[in-house]
């Protein structure tokens, strides 16, 4: 089937099967390999995209729902040239190791701020409650999404 999506602020055209996971359209389909497959179940948070603002298992979403959303991915978080808040403070504060997990966070964390500017630390840990961080960085990137905060949008 022919889908329209609009990700990134661009629409894009898929032709795939209306089960196919937004994840694998992402990935496969408009090479947009920033969004990360973890477990395929939802659990584990590498897969985080923003869909009309909120963080989603891409792997869980299918392009059928997508169709009706605007999709944000890790891609298209920065403003041109410029990195999304959360991205810098990601970066300043070290809150990755290898990497796997980032997007999914960063995404969840600018989704967070959206909805919450000022977070509290509850707030921030219950927005990437959802991510599994072998490396451990949980507390690198709480300290990312607060310095985040403090420099806004």
């Amino acid at each position: 089937m022919n889908f329209r999506l609009s990700v990134n602020g661009i629409e894009r055209h898929v032709d795939v099967p209306r089960s196919t996971t937004l994840l694998s359209v992402l990935r496969n389909n408009l090479g947009l390999t920033g969004t990360r497959y973890g477990c395929g179940a939802g659990q584990c948070g590498a897969c985080y995209v923003l869909a009309d603002g909120r963080a989603v298992a891409s792997c869980l979403t299918t392009v059928e729902q997508a169709a009706s959303q605007a999709i944000t991915t890790v891609e298209g978080l920065a403003l041109g040239e410029r990195l999304h808040p959360v991205q810098d403070a990601f970066i300043a504060e070290d809150a990755m190791q290898c990497g796997y997990c980032t997007s999914g966070m960063v995404m969840s964390a600018a989704a967070l701020l959206e909805r919450i500017p000022h977070p509290s630390e509850d707030d921030i840990r219950a927005a990437l409650d959802m991510h599994l961080c072998r490396c451990g960085v949980y507390g690198r990137a709480i300290r990312a999404v607060k310095r985040a905060a403090e420099v806004g949008r």
